[in-house]
């Protein structure tokens, strides 16, 4: 009978130890709820942002490849005032020796050759020649000074042209500026909420943590109590309950996670590697234009190069063009620069030499200089 009591005391305290121990999950924290919602809202609105700064830089892009053509319309422009202006001077020469052989010849050269003809017609015919001399004179001249004037005005259509986009790129960088600011203060926004929505699932974690510990511990402690009371009511049983009761005193608490979720690292990628050949090759064609180019927007030519066309050419040794900066800017960046590397942000270029100098076409009236490498460049290898 005894022993039927012991062992329905047994299981009532198996019972209970098993309610006592089972994992109790904290509702939701309604704060968390809270912090994800606004995290959600500032990602979707980064987003939409990043969208606005990508069409943009696509915008400024298209502009500079407008702008590098408009510079080398102005190039060929100014070659052909040259040549018109040229073609103009000779004609006038001409004029002039022609002016100062009938001077030599006197005022009546011409009258005398006609009134000398032997006839009539002949007079006509000699009469009418001088005129057509004059006339064809005069005629070219003036043709020469249209077509000078017509390239002048050409190549100042142009170079208004050329500002005006070179307004519109600063109205672009402006806004660049802009969305670059807010889309930075709201990544560091969402930043702030992903830390906070950490520490908050951290916080639940431990509290539901600390609930469980104490849920064992008082479950243990229960089951201390059950058989002390137990075997000071019935000594005779002591020694069967001992035989048969399960050690529940060392059973640990199984831990199921702290509700902390962390994404998997992304190896990176390898960095480009690097020929020290190559690399002197490229920065000895950059030094052999330094104070001796000029810079001209939209050119890539022997002493001529705007910024992008110049890293173009000394990459290549060609007088060629590979792309803006924008392209630049999309090719694999290296952590540890080396010389003939290309040094970049947006808005110039120029090939890395070591020390944290570069060679590059600096600006109008500057050309081709070594200066340091700007505030904000990245580096690329090509």
């Amino acid at each position: 009978m005894k022993l039927r009591k012991v062992l329905r005391t047994l299981v009532a305290l198996t019972l209970t130890c098993t309610m006592i121990v089972t994992p109790v999950f904290a509702a939701p924290d309604n704060n968390q709820e809270s912090l994800e919602a606004q995290k959600a809202t500032a990602q979707s609105e980064a987003s939409a942002l990043q969208l606005q700064l990508n069409s943009l830089i696509e915008k400024m892009n298209d502009l500079e490849l407008q702008l590098i053509a408009k510079g080398q319309e102005i190039i060929q422009a100014e070659e052909d005032l040259r040549v018109a202006e040229e073609k103009e001077k000779q004609q006038y020469d001409d004029l002039k020796l022609r002016i100062k052989y009938m001077y030599e010849e006197g005022e009546g050269s011409a009258l005398e050759r006609v009134m000398t003809s032997g006839s009539i017609a002949e007079v006509l015919t000699q009469a009418e020649y001088v005129e057509k001399v004059h006339s064809y004179d005069r005629e070219q001249l003036e043709v020469y000074q249209d077509t000078v004037q017509e390239v002048k005005d050409l190549k100042s259509s142009l170079e208004t042209e050329q500002a005006n986009l070179q307004e519109i790129e600063g109205q672009y960088e402006t806004q660049k500026t802009e969305l670059s600011s807010t889309l930075e203060s709201k990544n560091a926004e969402v930043a702030n909420l992903d830390a906070m929505i950490q520490e908050a699932a951290r916080l639940a974690a431990e509290k539901a943590a600390e609930e469980q510990r104490k849920a064992a511990e008082a479950a243990r402690l229960a089951a201390e109590e059950a058989a002390r009371k137990q075997n000071n009511s019935n000594n005779n049983a002591n020694n069967s309950t001992n035989n048969n009761t399960a050690d529940v005193g060392n059973s640990g608490v199984v831990d199921n996670g702290n509700g902390m979720v962390f994404e998997p690292v992304t190896p990176s990628a390898p960095e480009p590697s690097y020929d020290v050949v190559t690399g002197n090759a490229i920065v000895d064609r950059a030094y052999s234009w330094v104070g001796r180019a000029e810079y001209v927007w939209g050119a890539c030519s022997p002493g001529a190069f705007d910024c992008s066309g110049f890293v173009s050419y000394c990459l290549t040794g060609a007088y060629s063009r590979l792309g803006t900066t924008y392209t630049f800017l999309g090719w694999s960046r290296v952590s540890d620069p080396q010389p003939g590397d290309v040094a970049v942000n947006e808005g110039h270029c120029g090939i890395y030499i070591g020390g944290g100098q570069m060679i590059h076409a600096a600006t109008y009236g500057v050309g081709v200089v070594v200066g340091p490498v700007q505030s904000g460049m990245v580096y690329v290898r090509y």
